[in-house]
């Protein structure tokens, strides 16, 4: 056994000296490379790969998750903070399907799901309002924790006791409610939601308004409802009028860039827009009386009233006596006349006339254009003279971008002058510097990939010259067999000088373990001499 184990060790190594020192150093290498690759391979395909499958729990919740993978023998990660479970990859649909089947994720609320748990027999008026306001401040809470930017959340109502008696405050009657949300990292509620937000708890409770809803984040600022008392929140104000202007800035600006650059060219046209908006709001309230008949200025008539009276009475005077010379009579009256007769005419019209009354409740729009700038660069036809765009055109280009200042600003109440809106325009002719990162990058790829190119051929190269080399050389040694047959030469023993057979043994033996080749050699050839 020993023996068959030499022979193989003693071909192995024949085998191994046969190749060249740098073939023998590239053999262990790839061996070495091949080993490590299978080696991780395995290792990565034998781990375990965890995926989070609940995040940012509640410590009941993810207690009673602990117990259910426990219980199901089914591995798993727990964060350091306790709030986050993972477990294998292949088993997190089924671990979220059986968790949800069994309600053991509850975001540390029950809901109305606390009066199936348990038995309200026997239970008083007040221990069922409490269940009751617990209900319902679990399922808000999961309301509220379902919008993707909250983590958690804690709601408190306070409903007033029901009375038989009209109470005295009005106000005092009304439910109230708090709530407190924990924002995501990173995440940020917009006014829309957070309006939402109060909807979803002022409909959710009975006689709950929304001005008795307080809502706050876990650092303690307020978020505000947009709506109340009619006005808007500052930060919403500020961010709605900063949103308004860049859209107004956007779309000024796209108008004219795809003008221009249908004209010009697309390339050839930079437009730059600067704005300034007012978003003060106004309030007016008109009364206004007209008349209906705006020539003459008249009312118009609905009715009309004439009253006519003639009145003819005798007048004599008494005898003896003068007219209005008497001790009785009133000097300077006036006397009858001759005849002693006297006619009075009235006459009384009464014309009721309808005017137009008209009121007006004006509430002004807040936004206003109070200033507007446009700068267009333009490339002439040949970048390297600017002189070849030519005067017309950018008088042409100034023009229309006058018009667009113009027309911007109308309602603005400026009186501007033309040289007034030439100044809030600039056009200029100007080579453009282009980048150039992509041509940069395809040198640099080019370079890359010939390099490697350039390696991988004296790669080639260099293993077909050794091959060839390698082939010349066996050839040249399988030539030189061909042609000279090599000579067999016997080991020899020197038996004359050997006294006794056991030194003859004793070199047999040698011979035999030392150069077992010669030494079967050497018995062929007394054979076939005997």
């Amino acid at each position: 056994m020993n023996e068959n184990i030499t022979q193989y060790w003693n071909r192995v190594r024949q085998y191994w000296n046969q190749f060249s020192k740098t073939q023998k150093i590239t053999f262990v290498a790839t061996v070495i490379l091949v080993t490590l690759t299978i080696g991780i391979i395995s290792y990565n395909f034998s781990k375990t790969e965890y995926a989070l499958a609940y995040t940012d729990l509640q410590p009941s919740d993810a207690a009673a998750i602990k117990g259910y993978l426990d219980s199901a023998k089914i591995p798993y990660q727990l964060s350091d903070d306790g709030k986050s479970i993972g477990v294998p990859r292949s088993e997190v649909a089924n671990v979220k399907l059986a968790v949800e089947s069994q309600g053991l994720n509850k975001t540390g609320n029950i809901g109305y799901g606390s009066f199936a748990q348990s038995s309200t027999f026997g239970t008083t008026d007040k221990e069922f309002n409490v269940k009751y306001i617990n209900a319902v401040q679990g399922e808000l809470q999961q309301l509220i924790n379902s919008n993707t930017a909250v983590s958690s959340s804690k709601v408190l109502i306070n409903i007033p006791e029901e009375s038989v008696f009209l109470p005295k405050d009005a106000d005092k009657d009304k439910a109230s409610a708090s709530v407190v949300v924990n924002l995501k990292q990173g995440y940020s509620l917009d006014q829309a939601k957070i309006d939402t937000m109060y909807n979803l708890v002022s409909h959710s409770v009975k006689g709950l308004p929304i001005e008795n809803i307080t809502i706050s984040d876990q650092n303690g600022e307020p978020l505000e409802y947009s709506k109340a008392q009619g006005n808007i929140t500052s930060s919403s104000a500020a961010l709605q009028n900063f949103e308004i202007n860049n859209q107004f800035k956007t779309d000024v600006q796209k108008n004219v860039q795809q003008m221009l650059g249908a004209i010009l060219g697309k390339d050839k046209v930079i437009v730059q827009v600067f704005s300034t908006m007012n978003f003060d709001q106004m309030n007016s309230h008109q009364q206004l009386v007209t008349a209906p008949n705006t020539v003459d200025q008249k009312g118009l008539e609905i009715s009309v009233q004439e009253i006519q009276k003639n009145y003819t009475s005798d007048n004599s005077p008494a005898a003896g006596g003068v007219a209005g010379t008497g001790q009785t009579d009133v000097p300077g009256y006036p006397g009858s006349n001759s005849n002693g007769k006297s006619n009075s005419e009235e006459l009384q019209r009464t014309v009721n006339s309808e005017v137009n009354r008209i009121t007006n409740d004006i509430i002004s729009t807040p936004y206003v254009v109070k200033d507007l700038t446009i700068n267009v660069g333009i490339e002439p036809p040949n970048p390297d003279d600017p002189n070849t765009l030519t005067q017309e055109t950018k008088d042409a280009v100034q023009q229309i971008l006058v018009n667009v200042v113009r027309a911007a600003l109308a309602d603005s109440k400026q009186t501007l002058t033309d040289e007034d809106l030439a100044k809030k325009v600039t056009v200029f002719a100007h080579s453009f510097a282009r980048p150039q990162t992509g041509q940069t990058a395809d040198a640099n790829s080019m370079l890359l990939y010939g390099a490697l190119g350039g390696v991988a051929l004296a790669l080639l190269a260099g293993g077909g010259y050794l091959w060839i080399r390698k082939r010349k050389a066996r050839q040249e040694e399988a030539d030189e067999l061909e042609a000279e047959p090599a000579k067999l030469e016997f080991p020899t023993i020197d038996i004359d000088n050997v006294t006794n057979d056991n030194q003859v043994r004793k070199q047999l033996e040698t011979l035999a373990k030392k150069k077992p080749e010669e030494f079967v050699n050497l018995l062929r050839t007394w054979l076939v001499d005997e």
